[in-house]
């Protein structure tokens, strides 16, 4: 990934890989995945957040999805959109090219909804990985 798109709270979520010593010191890969997380861009779409404490990284007050166009055409490299609000308004906008998903083996009720109301999406599968603790991973094309 070369740039991260986020909502406000995911990019809150988010600001410890480069912040916190300690979470890149958790193992190889979270070290591996900082140095992977600081070196992109970020674009953190709020209307309520004042300022970034991280480096590269800008905020823009709404999801303008010729802006993001711009972004991904401009960009040399993968985005990736994180967020329950900012994946929704890339849905609904036809920005998004793949879908990543990650199914952990434990149900949970109660967040915000992984996709909008009212989508209706065409998919292909890519590629599935199941892991030894039950997680699988699958990867889709989006049908346009």
């Amino acid at each position: 990934m070369g740039t991260y798109l986020y909502g406000r709270t995911m990019y809150e979520m988010m600001i410890g890989w480069e912040n916190d010593p300690a979470v890149a010191a958790q193992s190889p890969k979270s070290a591996e995945f900082a140095q992977i997380w600081q070196a992109a861009e970020k674009v953190v779409f709020s209307r309520s957040l004042e300022s970034v404490s991280t480096k590269r990284t800008r905020i823009e007050r709404s999801f303008d999805p010729g802006r993001v166009r711009e972004i991904k055409a401009e960009a040399g490299h993968d985005l990736n959109v994180s967020g329950a609000d900012v994946a929704a308004s890339a849905w609904r906008a036809g920005v998004i090219d793949e879908c990543h998903v990650f199914v952990a083996p434990m149900l949970v009720g109660g967040g915000k909804r992984m996709f909008p109301d009212g989508l209706r999406q065409p998919l292909e599968l890519l590629e599935e990985r199941r892991f030894g603790n039950g997680m699988v991973f699958l990867r889709y094309a989006v049908s346009r």
